[in-house]
């Protein structure tokens, strides 16, 4: 007999417009969840029963008193948490960081478009000091463990978003990605993560930082559900320095997921780009899988060469290293830091004012190079990972941070250079390992077009399901 979390997120919300289950329903069972499996998982840092109950029955009353139930948010009532690099006001956030423990008085904008598109906010989801490392594993909470295996970590930086999905703690969950930190965890969890483009979601008010990495996004089981929580997150602030070009009038992410994409052109490629590694034997068979499921398709599938060289990482890392040094930190605190934030913060002190420049400036310069080398092509398919799912403490290095830093390089060689060119990808789960551990493949799209790439990543899903495969936890 099913479950209320068995059911997608869209399902959920039909079932709620049609008065057949309420949000406070809902809700109650996803809290149940959490206080049972949370403890095994490590997806919250903070979890707020007393916010979501209020949040749902709002959304309750307002299925209540709707003339046209229909008419209400595509995700209305859904149990939708919020990662906790984010603020939501009168919700404890910490940053991942034993130096931070502050309860703001406002919303970062993508969480404003959260409540405005009636979600329900059960907690603030795990994440690593300042979103830094590609592991959840910080000194606040537990580490964030995929369901798959509880000895393997969540990833990160969305670590405790994709635990809480995969583990049935939530329909979707909100993400961030600025070196791959949604199709990271998306990948060793089993879901799809989507990677926005550039200005899709908004980064206010504090967040456009140097380099415009990072971006916001939705973390799903399906790729309808990721689409429509796209839908609820991508609306521009009047405040945004610049905007992705929207979506033609009356279209949307969830009708793009439903469409048939037509055939593609399609580059493909599994060299390692942000180090010099070798891709794992399960990472190449999904890469392979996935291109020959894309030929069955009928997509024209291309061998390709990118043109990063590498500039392109030396500039990453030096804007990396910034961005951990811009969060700020009373100068007493700084020895309660992990021991690879202070690594990289010390690195940051080294960069001159000319430096940074020269680095976004050369990251623009490569980033060009690359969409060029791609205008020929309507997608590039890359593997998401070069290892499978890393071990919890596998990657991370305290006594020797510098290592840490060059093991996540190496774990993680496909991700930061999208963040670096600004172009959207979505990572979907086609392949589990013997063991039983998924891998996912990654879809990048040309600029702006998060449409198309969606399309692709619905076809390949309903070719070759994945919503069936359950941790067993669940």
């Amino acid at each position: 007999m099913s479950q209320l979390h068995d059911l997608t997120a869209l399902e959920q919300a039909a079932a709620i417009r049609n008065r057949e289950i309420s949000p406070v329903e809902l809700t109650e069972h996803y809290l149940g969840r959490t206080e049972q499996l949370d403890t095994q998982v490590g997806a919250f840092i903070t979890v707020t029963p007393d916010v979501a109950r209020d949040q749902a029955a709002a959304a309750e009353r307002a299925v209540r008193e709707a003339a046209d139930p229909a008419a209400l948010p595509v995700l209305h009532g859904v149990v939708v948490p919020v990662k906790d690099l984010h603020f939501q006001a009168g919700v404890r956030c910490t940053m991942g960081s034993m130096t931070y423990d502050m309860v703001p008085y406002a919303d970062d904008h993508v969480v404003a478009r959260m409540r405005e598109g009636n979600l329900v906010m059960t907690g603030k989801t795990n994440t690593p000091e300042f979103g830094l490392p590609c592991y959840t594993e910080n000194a606040v909470a537990p580490p964030a463990r995929t369901p798959w295996d509880l000895s393997r970590s969540a990833g990160g930086s969305s670590g405790g978003a994709a635990a809480a999905v995969a583990a049935g703690l939530a329909a979707a969950a909100q993400g961030s990605d600025g070196g791959g930190s949604i199709r990271i965890p998306a990948s060793v969890c089993g879901l799809v993560g989507i990677k926005t483009s550039r200005g899709r979601v908004s980064n206010g008010p504090l967040r456009d930082a140097i380099g415009e990495l990072n971006v916001c996004g939705p973390i799903a089981r399906t790729v309808a559900d990721a689409a429509a929580l796209l839908d609820v997150l991508a609306v521009p602030f009047p405040d945004d320095p610049f905007v992705a070009p929207a979506l033609p009038p009356g279209q949307t992410y969830l009708a793009a997921a439903r469409r048939d994409p037509g055939r593609l052109r399609i580059a493909r490629t599994r060299t390692p780009m942000l180090a010099q590694t070798q891709v794992h034997p399960d990472c190449i068979a999904a890469y392979d899988q996935a291109s020959t499921l894309l030929g069955e398709l009928g997509h024209e599938i291309v061998d390709v060469t990118l043109p990063f060289t590498p500039d392109v990482v030396a500039s990453f890392e030096a804007v990396w290293a910034v961005l951990g040094l811009l969060t700020p930190v009373d100068p007493a605190r700084e020895e309660d830091l992990q021991p690879l934030t202070r690594y990289l913060r010390e690195r940051a002190r080294a960069v001159t004012g000319i430096q940074i420049a020269q680095a976004v400036s050369m990251m623009r310069l490569i980033s060009r190079a690359a969409v060029q080398s791609l205008s020929g092509y309507d997608a590039l398919l890359m593997p998401t990972l070069a290892q499978p799912p890393a071990l919890v403490g596998g990657i991370r290095n305290d006594a020797d941070p510098a290592a840490d830093f060059e093991a996540q390089k190496r774990f993680t060689p496909f991700t930061a250079v999208i963040n670096v060119t600004g172009q959207p990808a979505i990572q979907v789960p086609l392949h589990w390992t013997d063991a039983g551990l998924p891998i996912g493949i990654q879809l990048v799209g040309r600029p702006f077009d998060e449409a198309t790439i969606i399309s692709l990543a619905a076809q390949l899903e309903t070719a070759a399901p994945w919503a069936h495969r359950r941790p067993q936890m669940w």
